[in-house]
């Protein structure tokens, strides 16, 4: 089972606070990735929000689980060709341009569509290096 863990114990109550609600966070979007629903989300902002905030958003999740991998050690050879892909996806959405996006349906569809892509290759990777999901009841 996959522990989250922070080590040291800070004095200030809003470090426990906020360990809390980490720990929290990440047990309920575990339980989500292995349910049998499928029904994990990616936290990004309401698409009622700017584009540029919610592509913001993304290039900042894509960012965090690239982060996380390396944390966990994982490695691209670990993982199978397609697993190897994604990595090299998001390495270039990583550098994506921000500054270039408009508010048009053109981009506001580009970022409809990285978002599935986001979650599905996530999806994958955790298929490939997670835990296996629950059986439907």
């Amino acid at each position: 089972m996959l522990e989250v863990g922070f080590g040291t114990e800070p004095a200030d109550p809003r470090c426990a606070a906020a360990r809390d609600g980490l720990h929290t966070l990440a047990q309920r979007t575990l339980d989500e990735i292995q349910g049998a629903d499928i029904g994990f989300t990616l936290l990004l902002p309401a698409d009622d929000r700017p584009l540029v905030e919610r592509a913001t958003a993304l290039y900042d999740w894509i960012r965090g689980f690239l982060f996380a991998l390396g944390v966990l050690g994982v490695s691209a050879p670990e993982l199978s060709e397609q697993g190897r892909e994604v990595l090299s996806d998001f390495a270039t959405l990583t550098r994506m341009d921000l500054d270039a996006l408009n508010e048009d349906e053109e981009d506001e569809a580009a970022l409809a569509e990285l978002i599935e892509f986001v979650w599905v290759a996530a999806m994958l990777i955790h298929d490939e290096r997670g835990l296996p999901r629950q059986e439907a009841r």
